[in-house]
């Protein structure tokens, strides 16, 4: 019978279990290997911590030694008196003089800072700004595996919902097959036949939909490698669900607002600008600096041979004592826009603490329902099953109709898709949580990478 061809590709959707595991397929810690190797966002934070920490030698540059060297030679040509055509008189004609005459200066500074409060507090702004930047770092570090790990998984998600809408076009095609046959011999309604037809379009279109979304997901995973990724290793069926340890959410915040890197960085950014606040105000202080200095002139011409003059070398020691009295308004806006810059810092710390506190809240809510949801979805998948086994045992012996039969698939369809994502979720939270405390390591990904099968 027709009917056959239908059972047969609703068996076929009952057993459908996913990829199967390629031996030589690419697993998670490969993606991230390829990632840190390859990633410019990665690679531009470096780039970026590196500039800022070339600030702490420059602000104590300041606060060194600054020894100067200087050369000088000038060379002269006397004017003389020639005649003019049109006068008796001798008018003076520059730069035709037969002789010259040389000059040489030689000189030596060395200048050492021995009070300036401004160029203390710039080094202290250096350390914190730096301070900030190594902390932004380490948060794209600690990004890096979530953005490998979420990449990752929204391609097996994607080759999931491919693999599930290509199985239930199977069967809807087997469906509106057998309309047509049935229709065709006078054995089935015209309505079952337009309704196996639009439903076949529809899942078709569908199926379109997915594998785009697959190819996408695969460059996203290339974008982030720069090579175009091989077949993965797919996440196993039985996982560990565990709660989360501490088992609170209050303390995972407490944990955040110490250790997150976002928070940490924002933390040393203001500092950094309370530096700053005393450096400008250093703006109205005296500076004492020590000077040393050394200089040797010579001279000599050659219209008189022989004749030289080169004088005894003169060493200059001393304190230079500066005292500012007026720069026009200058230093008072410094002292208020850095107080600005710091009322700007103050606010962004809390809306990164506030943001910090909200994410890690949700992670860990995530993490503790998706321990149920995991379950009862795994759950949802074998009723839907039975019911469809059901419907397509009623369907064989005339008691279901075709629309219950394809209501069936839909629905076995929408739940494996509902399941796939729970489980892949599932871990991705707890590693979220664990980025939004800043605790996530490098182990984190090998645990889940042995989750892979």
């Amino acid at each position: 019978m027709q009917t056959r061809l239908l059972s047969a590709a609703l068996a076929g959707l009952l057993t459908m279990t996913g990829l199967p595991a390629v031996a030589h397929a690419e697993d998670l810690m490969d993606i991230y290997r390829e990632a840190v190797a390859n990633d410019p966002v990665l690679a531009s934070a470096d780039a970026r911590r590196l500039v800022v920490a070339e600030g702490v030698p420059q602000a104590r540059a300041a606060l060194l030694p600054q020894l100067s060297a200087g050369l000088s030679l000038q060379q002269f040509h006397p004017s003389y008196s020639g005649p003019d055509n049109n006068s008796n008189e001798n008018v003076p004609v520059t730069g035709t003089g037969d002789g010259h005459s040389r000059e040489r200066d030689l000189s030596l500074s060395l200048n050492q800072t021995v009070l300036d409060l401004s160029k203390f507090a710039r080094e202290r702004q250096a350390k914190q700004t730096e301070e900030a930047q190594e902390a932004t770092y380490e948060g794209e570090l600690q990004d890096l595996y979530v953005r490998s790990t979420t990449a990752y998984f929204n391609v097996l998600v994607a080759q999931d919902q491919v693999e599930i809408t290509r199985s239930y076009e199977d069967a809807y095609k087997q469906s509106f097959d057998q309309a047509t046959t049935l229709f065709a011999q006078g054995l089935a309604p015209e309505a079952d036949l337009t309704q196996s037809r639009a439903y076949y379009l529809l899942i078709k279109s569908q199926r379109v939909d997915a594998e785009n979304t697959l190819r996408d997901a695969r460059r996203a995973l290339q974008q982030l490698t720069g090579k175009e990724p091989g077949t993965l290793k797919t996440l196993r069926e039985d996982l560990p669900m565990e709660t989360p340890t501490p088992d609170t959410a209050a303390a995972w915040v407490d944990q955040a607002m110490r250790q997150n890197p976002s928070v940490i960085a924002a933390n040393h950014l203001v500092s950094a600008d309370e530096h700053s606040i005393n450096a400008a105000r250093s703006g109205h202080l005296p500076t004492l600096n020590a000077a040393v200095g050394y200089d040797k002139n010579g001279q000599w011409s050659n219209t008189v041979p022989g004749r030289s003059n080169y004088g005894p070398g003169s060493t200059t020691i001393g304190l230079v004592l500066t005292v500012p009295l007026f720069s026009g308004g200058l230093t008072q806006s410094q002292v208020r826009q850095a107080i600005h810059q710091r009322d700007e810092d103050q606010s962004d710390l809390e809306s990164v603490r506030r943001q910090t506190a909200r994410d890690t809240t949700n992670y860990f809510n995530l993490v503790v329902a998706g321990i149920g949801q995991v379950s009862d979805s795994r759950d949802a998948v074998d009723s839907a099953k039975k019911a469809l086994a059901s419907m397509r045992a009623g369907y064989d012996i005339g008691t279901q109709s075709l629309t219950n039969v394809v209501v069936a698939i839909q629905i076995l369809a929408e739940i494996r898709t509902q399941y796939t994502s729970l489980r892949h979720n599932f871990i991705l939270n707890k590693l979220l949580l664990k980025r939004s405390v800043g605790g996530a390591e490098l182990k984190d990904v090998e645990e889940i990478n042995r989750l892979l099968q």
